[in-house]
C-alpha cells in the first residue's frame, strides 16, 4: 500500500513514512492509493470476533511492514483497559435508532480509540528506526487530552498540544493541563481553534523547521488516525446486520475526520445508506452539502465546541476525490480558502457528495432540548455533541436504522448536560479528583513565530 498526497506534488510513500510524517510536505493529506476491499462474506467473517480481532483484520491491508500476530498483540493493548470490553457498544434507543458509545477510553472520548494505537504505532517504529519526533497538535476539546495520554512519558517524543483559549470545557482543559510529565506540553493560544489549526498546518510547512524538530501529527490529518475509526463504523454495522442491511450513520462534526472514515467504510465496502454530517452553529459543511459553496465565516462559541470549527481540515480529503483525484484541482480550491475565503464544486461534484452524505444544522436550543428530551424518555445522559448528532438522525432519518455516533462523555460537559437534564454528571473514579489536580500550561499569541521558539525551547533534545 502506497499513500498519496491530496495536492499531488510530494513523493508516494509508505505506512511508516505517514505515521511519522503526518502532513505531506506540499501541504496535502494523505490518503491510501487504493481502498482494500471488503466483500460480503469478509464483512460476514467479522461477527462474533473481539474488537481487537476485528481492527486487526480491517486495518492490516493498510500498514505495510507490520505482522498480523504483531498488530493484533497492538490492538490488544490499546484497548485493555478499556471500561467497557465491547471498546464501542451499542445502546438502542428505539427500534431505527442506536448510539455507539465510544467514550469508555481513558479520556472519555471517540479520541481514544485512535490515539490509544496511535501512541504504539509510533513507539514500535521509533523504535525500529532509533529516532525521536516532536508532535504538535491542536485541539478543539478532545483530541488534545486522548493525544496526550496515549503520549504521556514516552522516551521518544515531545507533545505540545495547542487548544483556544477560553473555548474548551473546563473538564477538557484539565485533562490536558493537570498532565506534568516531562514530555508534555500544554499551549492556551489566544485566539480560535481555526488559529490553532492555522499555526499547525504553519509549523509543517516550515520545512526547515519541521526538519529541524522532526515534527510529527496526531491531530486527524495524520492518516493513522483516521484509519483507526473506520474500524468501529464497520463493526457497528456487522452488528446491526451488514452486510445484508444497509445502516446510516449520523456524525457530529466539525473536522470531518470521524464522518469521512466513515465514508472511508463505504469505500471500502461497506453498505452504508447515508452518513449525516451533523452540525452546530458553525455550520460550514452543512452549507457546502446544501448548496456546493465552502465559504468560511466568523467562529460562534456554543456548548458543543469540539464542533466550533469553521475550516474542517479532513475534508481537503472527500474533496480529492470528488475531483477524481485531481491534486490541481485540490490546490486551487485550498488556495482560494486563503485567498478568498471558499470556493464552489461543480454541479456533478456536488451530486456525487450527495449520493452518500446528507447534512443538518443543529442550533443551541434544539440540542438542549434534545440532551433533556432523552434523559426524560429514556433516563439516558448524553453530551452536547452526541444530542446534535441524534437530533440530525431523527430529523433526516426518522425511521432509521441509523446510529448516531455518541463522541463524549456527558461528564466532560457538566455545565451544559445539568443545565439540560437538571442533573450534573459525576466523573468516573479514576478522574474524581480531577478540579484538585495542579496545572500547567503556557499562553502564547497566535503567532507562528512564538510557537516555533516555544517549542524549540522545551524540546529535549
Amino acid at each position: 500500500m502506497q499513500y498519496i498526497s491530496t495536492r499531488d506534488q510530494a513523493p508516494e510513500v509508505s505506512f511508516p513514512d505517514v505515521l511519522l510524517t503526518g502532513l505531506a510536505r506540499d501541504g496535502g493529506l494523505y490518503v491510501p492509493g487504493f481502498w482494500p476491499q471488503l466483500s460480503h462474506d469478509d464483512l460476514r467473517g467479522l461477527a462474533g470476533l473481539s474488537y481487537p480481532e476485528a481492527a486487526t483484520r480491517i486495518l492490516l491491508p493498510f500498514m505495510d511492514g507490520i505482522e498480523a500476530d504483531e498488530l493484533l498483540a497492538m490492538t490488544r493493548a490499546a484497548y485493555a483497559d478499556f471500561a467497557d470490553p465491547a471498546i464501542a457498544p451499542l445502546r438502542q434507543l428505539s427500534e431505527g435508532h442506536w448510539l455507539l458509545e465510544l467514550f469508555h477510553g481513558p479520556t472519555l472520548a471517540f479520541k481514544d480509540v485512535a490515539m490509544q494505537l496511535l501512541g504504539r504505532l509510533f513507539d514500535r517504529e521509533l523504535a525500529r528506526r532509533q529516532q525521536r519526533i516532536t508532535i504538535v497538535g491542536a485541539t478543539s476539546g478532545d483530541t488534545g487530552s486522548a493525544a496526550i495520554e496515549a503520549c504521556r512519558d514516552r522516551d521518544a517524543i515531545d507533545i505540545f498540544i495547542l487548544h483556544p483559549q477560553g473555548r474548551v470545557s473546563e473538564v477538557q482543559r484539565r485533562q490536558m493541563t493537570t498532565v506534568l510529565s516531562d514530555n508534555v506540553h500544554n499551549i492556551a493560544v489566544q485566539g480560535t481553534f481555526d488559529d490553532c489549526q492555522a499555526l499547525l498546518k504553519g509549523a509543517f510547512n516550515d520545512l526547515a523547521f519541521r526538519d529541524e524538530v522532526t515534527l510529527s501529527a496526531v491531530n486527524s490529518i495524520n492518516w493513522a488516525r483516521v484509519v483507526a475509526q473506520v474500524v468501529y463504523f464497520i463493526t457497528a454495522a456487522v452488528a446491526l446486520g451488514a452486510p445484508d442491511r444497509a445502516i446510516s450513520f449520523a456524525v457530529p462534526t466539525g473536522n470531518f475526520g470521524d464522518v469521512f472514515a466513515g465514508y472511508g467504510a463505504a469505500q471500502m465496502g461497506l453498505p452504508v445508506e447515508k452518513l449525516i454530517v451533523a452540525t452546530n452553529r458553525n455550520d460550514i459543511l452543512h452549507r457546502f452539502f446544501q448548496t456546493g459553496a465552502y465559504r468560511c465565516e466568523d467562529v460562534v462559541a456554543t456548548q458543543s465546541p469540539s464542533m466550533d470549527i469553521q475550516v474542517a481540515s479532513n475534508f481537503e480529503r472527500l474533496l480529492f476525490d470528488l475531483a477524481g483525484r485531481d491534486g490541481a484541482v485540490v490546490r486551487q480550491q485550498m488556495a482560494a480558502v486563503t485567498e478568498q475565503g471558499g470556493f464552489q464544486v461543480s454541479p456533478a461534484a456536488l451530486r456525487q457528495a450527495r449520493e452518500l452524505f446528507i447534512s443538518c444544522r443543529v442550533d443551541e436550543a434544539a440540542t438542549t432540548a434534545t440532551m433533556a428530551e432523552v434523559f426524560r424518555e429514556l433516563g439516558v445522559t448524553i453530551d452536547p455533541h452526541t444530542a446534535v448528532g441524534l437530533r440530525a438522525a431523527r430529523e433526516l432519518m426518522p425511521d432509521g436504522p441509523v446510529v448516531t455516533l455518541s463522541t463524549a462523555h456527558p461528564a466532560k460537559f457538566p455545565d451544559a448536560v445539568e443545565k439540560a437534564c437538571g442533573q450534573r454528571p459525576p466523573l468516573p473514579d479514576h478522574m474524581a479528583d480531577l478540579y484538585e489536580r495542579e496545572e500547567r500550561c503556557a499562553v502564547l499569541p497566535s503567532n507562528l513565530a512564538a510557537l516555533q521558539d516555544h517549542i524549540r525551547r522545551l524540546r529535549r533534545s
